[in-house]
């Protein structure tokens, strides 16, 4: 008897540890060209990017990535420091980058931008297999989050390239992270050199907050 319950015990221990392994997500309502906003934490280089690049709008957001609905299945098409410019399926996707305790935001076009969706999701697949763009500073050899998503979209004007800030809001300098970062590149900080982050596009007026990913 005491073996027979220990062995329940046990593949009732394994069915709990593959339950939790193979978590699923709330995605029925997606559609292709909806935008996915990861949230920032507050260290490192996530915490660097959102010290520099908040809004009005008090988002708060490190990586971006665009929707593609392919004969029913679901990918996200963005630019990530590991594997650079890519077409990751959607599940690997919220696993990779959702953070303990966050929820990843989806944007949508309003409705009057709805034709823009199928080209700029076409653009954006041409672009992926360029290299990540470690710098931050605009080329055409390499791109970052935000980067890959407003050439996907340029076509049609959907986000603006604004100079771009390294000052930190409460010194009114630059921000101590950036200034190494730049330094150790032996690169000059670009400051008000043209350029996007996840902050800036998400407060665009051509976009609506439909909810978030859990």
């Amino acid at each position: 008897m005491r073996r027979i319950i220990k062995s329940n015990q046990v593949y009732l221990i394994f069915a709990l540890l593959f339950l939790t392994s193979c978590k699923t997500y709330n995605t029925s309502f997606l559609e292709n060209g909806d935008l996915l906003f990861v949230p920032s934490v507050d260290s490192g280089l996530s915490g660097a990017i959102n010290n520099v690049t908040q809004t009005e709008k008090k988002t708060s957001y490190d990586h971006i990535g665009i929707v593609k609905k392919e004969d029913h299945h679901l990918y996200v098409l963005h630019a990530a420091p590991k594997g650079g410019s890519q077409k990751q399926k959607l599940q690997s996707f919220l696993k990779e980058q959702t953070k303990a305790g966050q929820k990843i935001d989806v944007y949508r076009l309003k409705s009057e931008f709805h034709s823009s969706i199928p080209n700029s999701v076409s653009k954006a697949e041409t672009l992926i297999g360029k290299p990540y763009n470690f710098n931050y500073i605009l080329d055409e050899n390499s791109y970052y989050c935000s980067d890959f998503v407003e050439r996907a979209f340029r076509d049609h004007q959907i986000f603006q390239l604004e100079p771009m800030t390294f000052i930190d809001p409460k010194t009114g300098k630059t921000n101590s992270f950036w200034e190494k970062f730049y330094q150790d590149k032996n690169i000059k900080v670009p400051e008000g050199e043209l350029g996007c982050n996840p902050n800036g596009l998400a407060s665009s007026e051509k976009l609506f907050k439909v909810g978030n990913i859990d």
